[in-house]
């Protein structure tokens, strides 16, 4: 009887043991780091390093954190630029906790860290985007989006750099300064802002009006340019087309000048070789030659027998 209630008591022991021995082991993987607390306050050092760790059991918990990069994704905010337009603003981030015991310690969990980023980044947002003209937080540079005419050099939306609002910030550079200025207040609460980004602006409805304005003179614009520019360039065509018919008539005149020269030259030339062959025939030809161009067809001319053409016809 007493062995067998040494027998229970080992094995109840025995089990006991082994689930002392499981509660207090606990695995940390690679995307994850962990604190333990013991009756809510951390013991000892946080475990960043992936691998199998022990606590006392029932006594000690163990609080998990995300190692790997965390989204904040913020509410759009209505926030006026430095020339008074008024904007909506969506703005984005990018975290990780780097001090998970600083984290637990101050913003306890994932829910409150998005709570006090709320604040940070939108905060440091509106400071930045109040600060700057609208031109500024809408883009990047002053390059104009244009492709240039190859045979002018000339821009193709015909706008010139001068008319358009000089950009000293720009849209990436203020969302730096956006990320400086809230970097220092998130490493209180153990994160580390990676990145800020301007997620997407949107004008109210009179900046809205204003813009879209803007948008048609300018457009207006460039169409006069182009008409004024198309205009020119026919009336240049037309003037080329006017001074290459004229040349080319010209050419056409001289060379028929020339033409009619020669042949005239040659019609002579030969009428003299005619003439020199034999001088009495060539006359009479001619004599017949002028009487048939001075009858006509259907005439009756009276011929003189002392006449040279009677006595050429009917001999002497």
């Amino acid at each position: 009887m007493m062995k067998t209630v040494r027998l229970i008591a080992a094995i109840v022991l025995g089990i006991v043991a082994l689930v002392a021995l499981l509660s207090s082991a606990y695995v940390v993987d690679e995307s994850e780091q962990v604190v333990v607390t013991e009756f809510g306050k951390p013991v000892g050092e946080p475990k960043t390093e992936a691998g199998l760790y022990f606590r006392t059991p029932f006594v000690q918990e163990v609080k998990r954190f995300e190692k790997r990069l965390q989204e904040w994704d913020g509410d759009a905010n209505q926030i006026p630029t430095s020339d008074k337009r008024f904007i909506w603003v969506d703005t984005t981030a990018r975290w990780r906790i780097v001090d998970p015991l600083l984290f637990l310690q101050t913003v306890r969990s994932d829910t409150g860290a998005q709570a006090r980023l709320d604040d940070i980044i939108d905060s440091a947002t509106r400071d930045q985007i109040s600060a700057h003209n609208l031109v500024e937080v809408v883009r990047n540079s002053n390059r104009v989006l244009e492709v240039p005419r190859e045979e002018t050099g000339e821009d193709d939306l015909g706008l010139a750099h001068q008319d358009l609002e000089k950009v000293s910030v720009g849209r990436d550079e203020i969302a730096k300064r956006i990320l400086a200025a809230a970097q220092p207040l998130a490493t209180k609460y153990g994160i580390s802002l990676v990145d800020v980004r301007l997620k997407r602006i949107n004008y109210r409805e009179d900046v809205q009006r204003a813009v879209y304005e803007r948008m048609v003179s300018e457009r207006m614009r460039i169409a006069e340019r182009y008409r004024s520019e198309g205009q020119g360039r026919k009336a240049e065509i037309m003037g080329e087309r006017e001074r290459e018919a004229k040349r080319i008539s010209s050419e056409a005149e001289r060379k028929a000048l020339e033409v009619m020269a020669t042949a005239d030259a040659e019609a002579a030339r030969i009428y003299a070789e005619a003439y020199n062959a034999d001088p009495e025939f060539y006359a009479f030809w001619r004599s017949l030659d002028a009487y048939r161009v001075v009858v006509g067809d259907n005439h009756t001319m009276v011929i003189a027998p002392d006449s040279d053409l009677y006595r050429a016809l009917f001999g002497d």
